[in-house]
């Protein structure tokens, strides 16, 4: 089996591997791929997988929005908020192919998961703990404005009351 198909599999084996799209065979030598049979739940995953990209790029483009239009001191609710559904978005497709995958898995091959299915599971947890940072993250200014005394320390000011002392 070649280094790119064990990267990009959610299930691998010693002569198949399966991804969200299609599955492989790797009888003598040869590889065989065909698309996944179109059944309920894989097609949930795919589909669920799809939404949670499309709502992790939503996310950074409203933190760029945000970035030069939030007013100071403002959060950043809506990237937080997009990047959470993003999170649990990911969670729900990982649990759905675990539960499911069990019947594509050969117990004679000894089957495991592959590279992109911890993948998921890894990036569920970052993906809510980013969300959670941007919600409770406040716009401040780094660099002082024309006219500032450049001796202020906006951040340093903001310390006591984001450390509640």
């Amino acid at each position: 089996m070649s280094h790119d198909n064990i990267v990009l599999a959610w299930t691998v084996g010693e002569s198949r591997s399966s991804y969200l799209w299609f599955h492989c065979h790797t009888p003598n030598g040869g590889s065989f791929c065909k698309p996944v049979p179109t059944g309920g739940w894989i097609q949930a995953v795919q589909g669920i997988m799809v939404l949670s990209v499309l709502y992790c790029i939503l996310s950074l483009f409203f933190f760029l929005c945000q970035l030069f239009y939030l007013q100071k001191g403002g959060r950043f609710f809506f990237t937080g908020i997009f990047q959470i559904i993003s999170s649990l978005l990911v969670l729900s497709a990982a649990v759905i192919y675990t539960v499911q995958s069990e019947y594509w898995v050969n117990e004679e091959e000894e089957e495991g998961f592959g590279f992109s299915y911890m993948l998921a599971w890894v990036a569920f947890p970052l993906a809510l703990l980013s969300g959670l940072v941007y919600i409770f993250m406040r716009k401040v200014q780094a660099f002082p404005s024309k006219g500032e005394d450049p001796t202020d320390k906006v951040m340093l000011s903001h310390a006591p009351q984001l450390l509640n002392w």
